[in-house]
């Protein structure tokens, strides 16, 4: 038990407001690079002539390793030190972004980004576990809002520097701003922060992490490399059976141990299920439509890095609006009403953008861009909290790190999932009648790659018929994150419980362990940051 900064007989200490900034940098440094990339992408894809699959690589290596690591980067902090571990992390995403920075070629920014996923697993639980060390309960829900509007801030930020950074340096720069931030972060947790640990909570059980680990990058590969080689392809078979192997292993282990480190058991509880698939599928979306959307503006309409940042803004803007008004609106409506109307209005902007074409212009795609902006971040927010608050007390830091490892699940299987769906949609519609069998292979590896050989050999009829083949990829995307959403949408309508009014006694659902609630009510998810894949769920404790 560690006593909080502020606890003791002289009053409370100031240094803690200084400590809480210091976590405020490290999130708003993960929060930069959630959003930072995607703009990046096309021009990476230009420059070192990266095709979809590898696009997908260079986005996915971070979340799989971020999704495996995060529940036994959690353990390593109550083992070994918080204070100590959140230092190794901001060290090791330091070293993973000069990495990137220095990187000549696709292999070198994946491996970049695979070293800045361990990081980042290990900033995001233990930046928000140590604020119970520093602050009171009566405090601590404001601290634990100011750390989410830390990484909240970065998401919009990211695009626009980064957009920026592209326009007047080479494209290592966007790996280049985190160097600073880092360092600031590494700096203040050295001379700030107490240092605070558990050593009775559960060991790391390396085979278990081993095999999300294996389970994860076997389902990706198979899903992102599929439409090159054909899902009847053996490797992406091989592939495919083997995530398939190594996650019932995974989930066979973890339900036979005493203490597990993914408690399985807590799906069985409605209330945490349907809010955790809710918000997984969101994060599926989510992710999904940041990957595509930077091409198209970049790509198709033409915009350079900044104005593509700059455009991103009406659903970073409608987001963050709609997850600061969520809970009174919850509090007046219910949970399941908002949650569920939230996900139609998301489906609603996905159909609509899915009604796209080569002619429509920027006003039109603003317009769908911020309704789903809104429906995000009124579906996130009351999902977050529902599924938070259905745990029971004793069981809060494994249904929270369960919770935000099934999101990053979903993020990650969002872009090789709809990516995949975007390249082979591509490849199909893309006329490259004329082309040398070698340029027609190249083109058909992205649309950045048609419209470089388009330009260098003239070619307007391809340019054009890339154009339109992207726009023709990214409304199928969009038509199935609209479906999705949908979907999500019926069923939290018909499943999710139906949350007391605002001072009523919370109960269990019948025939579910009866327990007491854990805090983590509205105010504590109201400073949401729903974003990306590499976000933690605002007001979370994952190792409480």
């Amino acid at each position: 038990m560690v006593t909080p900064m502020n606890s003791g007989a002289a009053g409370p200490d100031p240094r803690r407001w200084w400590a809480l900034g210091a976590l405020v940098a490290s999130m708003l440094t993960l929060g930069f690079d959630t959003t930072i990339l995607n703009v990046a992408l096309p021009t990476m894809a230009e420059r070192l002539g990266a095709d979809t699959g590898q696009q997908q690589w260079m986005a996915d290596a971070y979340v799989v390793v971020f999704a495996a690591l995060m529940l036994p980067a959690g353990l390593l902090g109550d083992r070994f030190g918080r204070r100590r571990m959140l230092i190794a992390g901001l060290g090791v995403f330091f070293a993973g972004s000069l990495l990137g920075t220095l990187a000549q070629d696709v292999g070198a920014v994946i491996a970049a980004r695979t070293v800045m996923g361990v990081g980042a697993a290990l900033v995001t639980p233990l930046a928000l576990s140590v604020l119970p060390s520093l602050f009171t309960p009566g405090e601590r829900t404001k601290a634990v809002g100011i750390v989410s509007a830390g990484s909240t801030l970065g998401l919009p930020l990211g695009p626009i520097i980064g957009g920026w950074l592209l326009d007047h340096f080479w494209w290592g720069s966007v790996f280049l701003i985190n160097l600073p931030m880092a360092a600031i972060g590494i700096a203040a947790c050295v001379f700030l922060l107490p240092e605070t640990r558990d050593p009775a909570s559960p060991a790391v059980d390396t085979v278990s992490t081993a095999l999300t680990a294996g389970g994860l990058g076997a389902l990706i590969y198979a899903i992102i490399e599929a439409p090159t080689r054909g899902w009847g392809d053996p490797l992406v078979l091989v592939t495919g059976a083997a995530a398939v192997v190594l996650i019932t292993a995974l989930v066979l282990r973890e339900r036979r141990a005493a203490r597990p480190m993914l408690d399985m058991s807590l799906l069985a509880q409605r209330g945490f299920l349907f809010n955790t698939l809710a918000a997984t599928l969101l994060m599926f979306v989510l992710s999904g439509l940041l990957f595509v959307l930077p091409q198209y503006l970049q790509a198709v309409l033409g915009h350079d890095a900044l104005g593509t940042g700059v455009r991103l803004l009406p659903m970073m803007g409608g987001l963050i609006i709609a997850a600061r008004a969520a809970q009174p609106v919850v509090a007046r409506f219910g949970a399941r009403a908002v949650v569920s109307a939230g996900l139609v209005v998301l489906a609603f902007a996905a159909l609509l953008g899915s009604r796209t074409t080569t002619g429509s212009g920027y006003g039109f795609t603003a317009l769908w861009l911020s309704i789903v902006g809104f429906g995000f971040g009124f579906s996130i927010v009351p999902a977050m909290s529902g599924a938070l608050g259905a745990l029971p007390a004793d069981r809060a830091g494994s249904g929270s790190g369960l919770l935000m490892t099934l999101r990053q699940v979903g993020g990650a299987i969002g872009i090789a999932l709809l990516g995949s769906l975007l390249a082979s949609a591509f490849r199909d519609r893309l006329d490259v009648t004329g082309l040398p069998a070698p340029a027609a292979r190249t083109a058909g590896e992205s649309v950045v790659a048609a419209q470089v050989i388009a330009g260098k050999a003239h070619l307007g009829d391809l340019a054009a018929s890339a154009d339109a083949a992207y726009v023709h990829g990214m409304d199928l995307v969009l038509l199935v994150c609209g479906i999705a959403a949908l979907v999500s949408a019926l069923l939290a309508a018909a499943f999710l419980p139906t949350a007391p009014h605002p001072g009523e006694p919370t109960a269990p659902d019948p025939g579910e362990p009866g327990a007491p609630q854990t805090g983590a009510g509205p105010d504590a998810t109201g400073a949401a940051g729903p974003g990306s894949p590499g976000l933690v769920a605002p007001g979370t404790d994952a190792r409480q």
